[in-house]
């Protein structure tokens, strides 16, 4: 959960409202919106595998490793980024 913590508050620096969900049972997540524009949200996990661990997006994808918090954090904002 830490790693989810530290995306937060980058991701809160950076303007997006972030929640830090534990749903029993499962993996904690980390729900990013952009309150600038609310349907654009996202869901994002850190979980280990064989390469050590990986933030990655709702659907399994990997995003980045949980060490590159700016690196994770800039994807994100680039895809919760309203369009004029």
């Amino acid at each position: 959960m830490e790693y989810l913590e530290e995306l937060g508050d980058e991701l809160v620096r950076r303007g997006l409202r972030v929640r830090l969900t534990v749903p029993r049972g499962q993996a904690p997540g980390l729900h990013v919106t952009n309150p600038d524009a609310s349907a654009l949200t996202e869901n994002i996990l850190a979980e280990e595998d064989a390469d050590g661990w990986w933030y990655r997006w709702s659907w399994g994808e990997r995003l980045a490793p949980a060490g590159s918090v700016a690196d994770a954090a800039d994807l994100i904002q680039r895809v919760l980024a309203a369009l004029d």
